[in-house]
């Protein structure tokens, strides 16, 4: 009964996400409320199934990224980027580019949200929607996520001692083979020809005639200094899982103080706290409360058996299905569960198969990681970038965000199976 419930309210929650994306947030913690009163959710697991990491990252990074835009660094590093592209189409290829080399080495969600304000900027002085370029920076940050092992919750997990068994250099070269990074890599490659397939009218040529002057360089060092801070971290063994959201709260606290103590302006410190982007942390509150239901009726358990048992005994139709059957579900479902759920079902078919794990496991992490960039509540790099077009006045529907996701994903998957299959099998 609660999981025919779960899935009604799941599936309509979508519905309402789709037909008014003005009242996201409102929506999702309706359905959330909704699964704690029916018990879908139990009240005692409200709690923990929020990623309090991720909300603390984007609550921190919010704070310092508007003192990071109004130190006018995001302007200087847009011109310096305009020399360098001869077009508006150019420009969307190496603002993608360059976030997907930060994402994998920190949080997706971090990368998305030092690296869209200088789209922002670029698109501003370009006078052109922001919109193709930020979800095509959010795609991007995703895409790369599983990269290394510092570049995704899902990575961490796979490279567990009862799993893969993988450190840091593993991710590039494993039992005489390239690596998954490489596979990743791959994939973000062979995005570039479809962003010149999907921007090849945008053939405006850019000059930047302005010459910004930064004369606030404390903004700048923060956010270099939580880079750093965040790729120290994720070579700490058993850290807190809060450590990355403090890391982010600390550095943004260390910016406002500075502020404060150079101008003395309490009311610009009120103004940057009530204009934060509220909304976008509900949204993601929400569902990760939704998500949490679904995982504790079953549901994601459920999902894992039936690509399992959809494959059978064939390798390559099992490593098939574990790939686009992972796209498909983290669509819609957070891959961290879902993966955490499926390591411990591949590990055991693999043993009864008696063949290497890895081609499964890999095959899960790069379906996972990318299939999130389908849809613009898949992942919250994704809610986080739709977030900051909408403080901006730009609503992205499902539509807008699909038409630039869908072939990112395919494109990038594709490279991904084709590549791990033929080193891997």
């Amino acid at each position: 009964m609660l999981k025919t419930l779960a899935i009604i309210l799941f599936v309509g929650m979508y519905v309402g996400l789709i037909l008014f994306p003005k009242r996201r947030a409102v929506i999702a913690l309706c359905v959330a409320a909704i699964y704690v009163i029916s018990g879908i959710l139990p009240f005692g697991k409200v709690l923990g199934v929020v990623d309090w990491n991720v909300l603390l990252m984007i609550f921190g990074t919010l704070l310092l990224v508007d003192y990071f835009i109004e130190s006018k660094m995001p302007n200087l590093i847009a011109e310096k980027l305009l020399d360098l592209a001869p077009n508006v189409m150019w420009v969307t290829i190496f603002m993608s580019l360059f976030s997907g080399i930060i994402s994998a080495f920190i949080d997706n969600v971090a990368t998305l949200l030092m690296v869209a304000p200088v789209g922002l900027a670029i698109c501003k002085k370009l006078k052109i929607n922001p919109v193709p370029m930020i979800i095509s920076i959010a795609v991007s940050s995703n895409l790369q996520g599983a990269a290394t092992l510092v570049g995704d919750t899902t990575s961490i997990m796979l490279a567990a001692k009862a799993y893969a068994n993988m450190d840091f250099m593993d991710f590039f070269w494993m039992d005489g083979r390239l690596g998954i990074f490489f596979a990743v890599e791959l994939g973000a490659l062979l995005t570039v020809p479809i962003m010149m397939i999907l921007f090849r009218k945008d053939k405006e040529p850019v000059e930047s005639t302005e010459k910004t002057v930064v004369t606030d360089y404390v903004p700048t060092i923060m956010m270099v200094a939580h880079v750093i801070l965040l790729m120290a971290a994720s070579f700490i063994p058993d850290k807190p899982e809060i450590t990355n959201g403090v890391i982010c709260l600390g550095c943004s606290l260390i910016g406002m103080v500075w502020e404060y103590f150079k101008d003395h302006d309490v009311d610009r410190i009120k103004r940057v706290v009530k204009n934060l982007d509220y909304d976008t942390v509900l949204l993601l509150t929400a569902l990760f409360m939704v998500i949490g239901g679904i995982t504790n009726v079953g549901l994601v358990d459920d999902l894992a058996n039936l690509i399992v048992s959809a494959g059978g005994n064939n390798l390559f139709a099992l490593f098939t299905i574990v790939v686009w059957g992972s796209v498909l579900i983290s669509a819609f479902i957070d891959n961290i569960p879902y993966v955490a759920t499926m390591l411990p079902v591949l590990k055991g078919v693999t043993a009864a198969l008696g063949v290497n794990p890895c081609l499964l496991y890999f095959g899960l992490l790069c379906g996972a990681t990318l299939g999130g960039n389908i849809t613009p509540v898949g992942a919250s790099c994704n809610i986080a970038g739709v977030g900051m077009l909408r403080k901006e006045g730009y609503e992205v529907s499902f539509k807008d965000f699909a038409r630039i996701g869908i072939p990112f994903t395919l494109a990038a998957v594709i490279g991904a199976y084709v590549f791990l299959w033929v080193l891997w099998r």
